[in-house]
């Protein structure tokens, strides 16, 4: 509704409410009198929906029109995608990348015939400088948590000798998927020459729960280090809070406080923004939720949703619950978790509790729950007496 409409309405209101108490013998209850407006309010509220109708309309063909430039643009420049570690998870996340773009495998097990029935290309790990001759624009290690750094302690002198010869300086974007997160990020800063650009994920599902589709899942993600500048996740300064705002393009260096912008006459900046950008589409246009969020903040918040899942899950499983004839609906989630959870290897377990230092705490707590729990039994069952 304009706001001529508007006004056309209350200035009806007001001029029927003015009539009748101008007219004290008026008959108040006949049909005509009381309510005179609501027919004019009525198709006036309607013609509001109308329009906001035709603006929904609207907007959602906008977004359709902007995702199908943005599936062009991305679909113009494809990315040329390296997988490290060909496992069950290197596989899953293959065959959808394999959708998007070009897709180079390696690992340490030959999966030649394997990788070639999905379309995708085979490099054996044992020859990594061939591996990086596939002009890789990222690569992903995928790769179990205990062998992550010995693997990207054996890529590092051959990244050093490509970035070396390639003429720009810049290597590929590097890109960990792993269940923990401040641990991979350090190694990776640790280790990685300055030349790649970092980017920090963890997809919060796997072959089994993404089986039907990548939408609605969650992933997360923090932008590391773009040409050579690690980015600070955690920026509490007000000053410089107000200018990211102003400029989302911006973002503060870890260590310095220094804002840097897209608009610096940075040509590798801006491609590795690009890069970056792209990458994560992938997953957006898979219809994953996108959260962004930091690795210390992620550890945090794991310890305390999918570590204690794991735990729970392993410590009902070692009791050997099988179903029983009067399951209750709550027993028959107690048995997901435990199938759920003792599908995955010992080892991602133990990776969960070995490198995310919020774990101990949460087996702690767990424990002192517990004890708390039975002491309570015990009281009162001290008190029936």
């Amino acid at each position: 509704m304009n706001s001529s409409s508007a006004s056309n309405v209350i200035n009806l209101q007001m001029s029927t409410s003015s009539n009748n108490k101008q007219s004290p013998e008026s008959d108040d209850s006949s049909p005509g009198a009381e309510g005179s407006s609501a027919p004019v309010t009525i198709r006036a509220q309607a013609g509001k929906i109308q329009q906001l109708k035709e603006k929904e309309a609207a907007l959602s063909r906008l977004l359709a029109a902007v995702r199908r430039e943005k599936l062009s643009a991305l679909r113009s420049r494809p990315l040329t995608i390296g997988i490290v570690g060909f496992g069950r998870f290197g596989q899953f996340i293959a065959r959808t990348f394999a959708q998007h773009g070009k897709v180079i495998a390696t690992s340490r097990s030959d999966y030649t015939d394997l990788a070639m029935g999905m379309g995708i290309e085979y490099v054996s790990l044992s020859n990594p400088a061939l591996f990086l001759e596939k002009d890789l624009d990222v690569i992903v290690l995928a790769t179990s948590i205990v062998s992550f750094e010995g693997t990207v302690k054996s890529l590092v002198p051959h990244l050093e000798n490509y970035i070396q010869h390639s003429g720009t300086g810049r290597g590929p974007l590097i890109v960990d998927v792993l269940s923990v997160k401040d641990y991979p990020r350090q190694i990776m800063l640790d280790l990685l020459p300055k030349g790649c650009d970092i980017l920090c994920t963890h997809p919060m599902f796997g072959p089994d729960s993404g089986k039907n589709g990548w939408h609605g899942l969650n992933f997360v993600y923090e932008m590391t280090r773009i040409d050579g500048v690690v980015l600070d996740q955690a920026t509490k300064d007000r000053s410089s809070s107000i200018q990211l705002l102003n400029d989302p393009d911006s973002f503060v260096e870890e260590g310095t406080g220094r804002i840097h912008s897209v608009h610096e006459d940075s040509e590798a900046h801006i491609e590795g923004k690009d890069r970056i950008e792209r990458f994560l589409s992938i997953w957006e246009e898979e219809g994953c939720r996108m959260v962004p969020l930091s690795c210390k903040d992620h550890d945090i918040y794991a310890a305390n949703s999918q570590f204690i899942t794991h735990l729970m899950g392993r410590i009902l499983g070692a009791q050997g619950l099988e179903p029983t004839p009067i399951d209750t609906k709550g027993f028959d989630s107690v048995l997901r978790v435990i199938d759920s959870t003792t599908a995955d290897s010992f080892e991602l377990f133990y990776g969960l509790y070995k490198y995310n230092q919020n774990s101990m705490d949460t087996i702690i707590k767990l424990r002192n729950s517990m004890e708390d729990v039975v002491q309570q039994l015990k009281q009162m069952e001290l008190n029936d007496k």
